[in-house]
C-alpha cells in the first residue's frame, strides 16, 4: 500500500519534532521544578546537579582530530605492538 503524500518536506517534520521535543523539554523541567518544590527531599542534592552539569559540559566538548594526527597515531602504535611483540619473542 503507497503511503499518501503530505506535500511536507522531510526538513519541515524534522523542524516540527523539534519545536514539539523542546516544547515537552520545557514542561517536564517545570513538572519536576513543581515537584522538588513540594517535595523537597526528592530533589538531587546540588553536589550531584554539578557533577551531572559538569559531565554534560564535558561530553559536549569533543576534540577532532586530523587525519594526519590519526596516521601518526596509528604508525606510532604499530611500532609500539612490534616491539612489545619482538620483546615477548625473546623471553619465550
Amino acid at each position: 500500500m503507497a503511503r499518501p503524500t503530505t506535500g511536507v518536506s522531510t526538513e519541515r517534520l524534522r523542524e516540527w519534532a523539534r519545536a514539539g521535543a523542546e516544547a515537552t523539554i520545557k514542561q517536564l523541567r517545570a513538572e519536576i521544578i513543581a515537584i522538588e518544590r513540594t517535595f523537597p527531599e526528592l530533589a538531587l542534592p546540588q553536589r550531584r546537579r554539578a557533577v551531572r552539569r559538569t559531565v554534560e559540559k564535558a561530553a559536549k566538548r569533543t576534540r577532532k582530530m586530523s587525519a594526519a594526527a590519526r596516521k601518526a597515531v596509528s604508525e606510532r602504535m604499530k611500532r609500539y605492538w612490534a616491539e612489545r611483540k619482538k620483546a615477548k619473542a625473546k623471553v619465550k
